[in-house]
């Protein structure tokens, strides 16, 4: 059980605290997966597969996101009901962080002769920054009510989106010491892995002190352990479906939309790369001008979540991914990728704190850590089928970005109508009934 955030309130320094996870880990995000590292893995690590089948780096960077993500989506849900029954999502978020730092780390003494380690330190540290995504969302509404929930959830996106800011500060400074004494990127790229690190874990250490576990040990059900309990619990969860049938809705547009979204992450950098030829320090003050816009709709879309409701909230904001797709469809300027990626930062911060919002105010209150877990399976299944479309699709069409990115609009086409039948005061009502 957890104790109910609206009859107890909650420290400003724990919200603070909690939100600081936000910040710590778009580092990781922004360098590894958006901008740097994948730029670099496709551009230099695995090189040499593009001079004789072009579009294969991309696929394989793609494949190693998803593989990373399919085992996200088979642990998530178990990992968030063992941590229901053991009231431990604190202890595994510590373990889920050590490890995505560490295996950041690592990454930095990989070279261009090593593709395949490359590809498996790149999958723990996926795995682990996945997992603990799933863990610190679980959190949310032991500290948050309905009626705030949508505000807690953009101040934490919004203080990442600085975050990741203050990361690729780092490493734009440390980029632009490096080319100036005439250092190439098998130079700079991995100290900026370690500054992703060494950021990571400093700046989580207030998580880890302020943030109370609420939640209480239940009992395990007869002549069963953590894990089958655990699969039990999940089996469970999607039998009640029929009582929640907005929440499952709303899983389900989720992994449209966020199949989406979870392309334009990680092939960001190389479309603009490979398309626009920007180079590293473009592509970080690119990628830093939208972790502004992002901030800044993570903010405001909190706010009118609670004002405007969250299905309408989001339902904007899947308009405006669907025109920022559409102006990256046809550009042939640097000025068209720098409208497109303004668009894009607003729209992104406005679905991830919106998305994370409503899923939290559709869920019954016993049932955080389950919930929350098959949120993640949800994002799990996005962040595989929204990569391998783009891979696949650039792959057979010998490179072609523009092509690829078609199978990215259709998903957020179709993740707004889907979005469209969820009713948001029904589902409210059927969580309370379920508690």
């Amino acid at each position: 059980m957890t104790e109910s955030p609206a009859s107890k309130p909650v420290p400003a320094r724990e919200i603070i605290s909690w939100a600081f996870y936000d910040f710590a880990n778009s580092g990781y995000t922004t360098v590894v997966l958006t901008t740097i590292y994948s730029a670099y893995f496709v551009g230099v690590v695995a090189a040499e597969l593009d001079s004789g089948e072009p579009g294969s780096a991309t696929l394989l960077w793609t494949l190693a996101i998803a593989a990373a993500n399919f085992i996200v989506l088979i642990s998530g849900p178990i990992v968030g009901a063992i941590a229901d029954f053991r009231a431990s999502k604190k202890a595994f978020l510590f373990a889920s962080s050590v490890a995505c730092v560490a295996a950041t780390a690592l990454l930095s003494t990989v070279g261009p002769e090593n593709v395949a380690f490359a590809v498996l330190l790149l999958t723990i540290s996926s795995v682990a920054f996945t997992s603990g995504e799933n863990l610190i969302a679980a959190f949310l509404p032991e500290i948050a009510s309905n009626k705030n929930m949508g505000r807690i959830s953009g101040y934490g996106w919004s203080l990442g989106y600085f975050g990741g800011l203050l990361t690729l500060g780092c490493c734009l400074a440390y980029i632009n010491y490096a080319t100036g004494r005439g250092l190439d990127a098998t130079h700079y790229v991995p100290v900026c892995l370690l500054i992703t690190a060494i950021v990571f874990a400093v700046t989580a250490t207030p998580t880890f002190v302020w943030l109370r576990e609420r939640a209480t040990p239940q009992k395990l059900p007869p002549r069963k352990g953590y894990i089958s309990a655990g699969f039990g619990h999940v089996l469970t969860t999607l039998s009640h479906a029929r009582q929640l049938p907005d929440l499952f809705r709303f899983l389900l547009c989720i992994v449209l939309f966020q199949a989406g979204v979870a392309t334009v992450v990680v092939t960001a950098a190389i479309f603009a790369q490979d398309v626009m030829q920007f180079d590293s320090q473009q592509l970080i003050i690119l990628i830093m001008v939208v972790n502004l816009t992002a901030a800044v709709g993570a903010f405001l879309f909190g706010f009118a979540q609670d004002r405007f409701g969250s299905v309408n909230s989001l339902v904007a904001a899947l308009l405006i991914w669907i025109l920022a797709i559409a102006v990256a469809l046809q550009a042939s300027s640097e000025a068209d990728i720098w409208i497109t990626g303004n668009m894009i930062g607003l729209a992104m911060g406005a679905t991830q704190a919106g998305g994370r919002a409503l899923i939290g105010q559709l869920t019954p209150v016993s049932h955080n850590g389950e919930i929350f877990g098959l949120w993640g399976l949800a994002n799990r299944t996005a962040a595989i089928l929204g990569p391998i479309s783009y891979g696949v699709i650039n792959r057979l069409s010998g490179g072609d970005h523009q092509l690829s990115l078609i199978s990215t609009l259709v998903f957020f086409v179709v993740g707004l109508l889907v979005l469209l039948t969820v009713k948001e005061q029904r589902g409210h009502a059927a969580a309370a009934r379920a508690n």
